[in-house]
């Protein structure tokens, strides 16, 4: 057998495809058009977008998503939901009905929110669906999103929505419902002889209406569920959730091709760290307190309206008269937050630590505060002003405490009996209140253990901010940030007027 030499290739020199260059070699980008408010998200969108708005789209969602997980952990009603997140989603993801064109809206304005509404939910699909885990939250609390905006939706705009669906359910003929009639009246509660006659029928897979079968609000016969056109959305919703997933798994198939885009993977990585907790940055609106007077003597009267982490390290400091590196530095940049100067967070800390000498307080410490501060250091850190006061996220996931440590969040790195000595210590008694806490932290539900305590400390001050009606709901959002608990504390207790009227939302920005 003759071998030919000239057949074979040089594994060198063969021909190599770059699978990006393939895959985006001829784009074909198309604008889509949105007809509806609400969305099931069957179809990718294909558009350009700058890489600014990926990132931000996808924050004011997840904004959103946060509340809506917060409002289901404390047990909120639908009502209650409803009430809480509207003024977010007028603020973060507005979406207006059709029906607004004719008081002013353009149809560009609709478009446009729509189209960040159809990105934003696309994004953080990318974001969460790399565990089953961030695939299963998603599904929930997108599945929330979706029923909230049904339930509000005009009722003519959303039958022309569900009209517009291809949902496999099967209409009941006139005398199938007069054979089934009193069957049908036996096993859907409050349902009139009228709604039977007068009302749509449809038929589907029993599986595809779970909650109406667990709560027994249909007639089933022969694996088909009748439901009545008033529970239409639960199948809508149940058609949202079959899509999701399906969708979810898909993209965690594709998700390896983006493991080599340097611009993509940091934000999603970003994104699926916080879905519980959105990070936040403090804005400067949120370092100035109208009437409070902050300087390093008045500490100590103020450390009453601190969040329990920094309320721990400041008693740890009076007791020590010491901190170590990290605990120093997450109290510093909360000080400085608070409004504190330089100049006054130096005496602070000086007279805290009354066991050494001004010449190893110099030598040691004094060039960690002015650089915390922005006033020695890279010329990066002194355009910046300095270093960000910690966000609860922050303080969650990074610099976990070790041995004689006193940093980090007590409701993660505290034992549940040291967490409840500290809790009563600070002046936090109520049994339902410290049970609640457990709880929480054992669901790992650290900053709703956070709020808890917050909302109980302060329960007349809000109720009458509310009653009166000083105080809009943004004000009283999520807390996910040490400063933030610091200035609503100070307000609620105080009765300041200067800033309280003002939107804490607006103060805190991702």
């Amino acid at each position: 057998m003759i071998r030919n030499e000239s057949a074979r290739i040089d594994p060198k020199r063969r021909a190599t495809i770059d699978y990006k260059k393939k895959q985006f070699a001829t784009p074909s980008y198309q604008q889509q058009d949105y007809p509806h408010r609400l969305n099931l998200y069957h179809v990718p969108p294909t558009a350009e977008i700058r890489l600014e708005d990926f990132e931000q789209w996808a924050i004011d969602r997840l904004r959103i998503l946060a509340e809506l997980e917060t409002c289901s952990f404390r047990n909120k009603t639908p009502a209650e939901t409803t009430e809480h997140i509207k003024p977010f989603l007028d603020k973060w993801l507005r979406l207006d009905a059709n029906s607004s064109s004719a008081q002013g809206c353009t149809d560009t304005r609709l478009q446009d929110q729509r189209r960040k509404d159809h990105y934003s939910h696309f994004i953080l699909r990318l974001a969460f669906s790399s565990t089953e885990d961030l695939r299963r939250r998603f599904t929930r609390v997108e599945g929330a999103l979706f029923r909230l905006r049904f339930q509000t939706e005009n009722a003519r705009e959303r039958q022309d929505f569900v009209a517009s669906l291809s949902l496999n359910w099967e209409a009941v003929t006139d005398d199938e419902k007069r054979t089934l009639a009193q069957d049908l009246l036996n096993a859907t509660p409050n349902l009139k002889k009228s709604d039977l006659e007068d009302g749509g029928w449809f038929k589907v897979e029993f599986e595809a209406v779970p909650e109406l079968v667990e709560a027994r609000r249909i007639f089933v016969k022969g694996g088909k569920a009748y439901v009545p056109s008033k529970e239409q959305m639960s199948i809508v919703l149940a058609g949202f959730h079959d899509r999701l997933e399906q969708g979810l798994e898909l993209t965690a198939r594709a998700l390896p091709r983006l493991d080599e885009d340097d611009r993509l993977s940091p934000i999603l990585n970003h994104l699926s760290n916080n879905i519980a907790i959105p990070d936040s940055t403090l804005a400067d609106s949120d370092t100035t307190l109208s009437g409070a007077t902050i300087n390093a003597s008045s500490i100590d009267s103020l450390s009453a309206h601190f969040p329990l982490c920094m309320r721990n390290l400041h008693m740890t400091l009076r007791k020590s008269n010491h901190l170590k590196h990290f605990g120093r530095l997450q109290y510093t940049l909360f000080l400085k937050g608070l409004g504190l100067t330089m100049e006054d967070c130096l005496i602070f800390w000086r007279q805290s630590f009354k066991l050494i000498t001004d010449e190893t307080f110099n030598k040691e410490y004094r060039y960690n505060i002015r650089h915390s501060y922005g006033d020695v250091g890279g010329d990066a850190v002194r355009r910046g002003r300095g270093y960000s006061p910690f966000s609860c996220q922050k303080i969650l996931t990074e610099h976990p405490p070790g041995s004689g440590e006193s940093h980090g969040c007590p409701y993660r790195h505290f034992s549940v009996d040291n967490l409840t000595s500290l809790l009563q210590v600070t002046g936090v008694n109520d049994r339902d209140v410290l049970r609640g806490v457990k709880e929480d932290v054992d669901k790992k539900r650290f900053h709703i253990a956070c709020n808890r305590v917050f909302e109980w400390a302060h329960k007349p001050e809000i109720r009458q901010v509310k009653d009166d009606g000083t105080w809009k709901t943004a004000d009283l959002d999520t807390i996910v940030h040490p400063n933030t608990y610091f200035k609503r504390s100070y307000l609620l207790k105080r009765g300041l007027s200067g800033d309280s009227g003002q939107s804490q939302a607006d103060n805190m920005e991702m």
